[in-house]
């Protein structure tokens, strides 16, 4: 299993207010949603009326799917029409069999019910 994570940092210049930088963002965070079927959420920028920092993260059995989806997202960041791209961080981190990165033995720890760590 691979998990993809991506930052993307926005400015937005004809941002006045709160409101009108939601309005760019929601609409990008819907779009992203939508075309790529991957998970993002706000995770700085927050009180800044032209700023804002979203994280996006998928998960996949192929690498080069995963990072390809992340690719693309940073892409659509790129030609936003109310916003410009500043910046892009991403990584792909490997989990278990196929990946071999948690201890390389492929073994997972999972928490149980109570919140207990059990081994998968």
């Amino acid at each position: 299993m691979f998990v993809g994570v991506l930052r993307i940092t926005l400015q937005i210049p004809g941002a006045r207010s709160l409101k009108d930088r939601r309005r760019v963002v929601l609409s990008f965070k819907d779009r992203l949603r939508q075309k790529l079927r991957l998970s993002v959420a706000e995770v700085g920028g927050l009180d800044s009326h032209q700023r804002a920092v979203l994280g996006v993260a998928v998960v996949g059995n192929d690498a080069a799917q995963v990072d390809e989806l992340l690719g693309v997202a940073a892409k659509l960041a790129g030609v936003l029409r109310d916003a410009v791209l500043v910046d892009v961080k991403s990584e792909l981190i490997p989990l278990g069999a196929e990946g071999r990165s948690i201890g390389e033995c492929g073994e997972l720890r999972s928490r149980g019910a109570r919140g207990i760590e059990e081994s998968a």
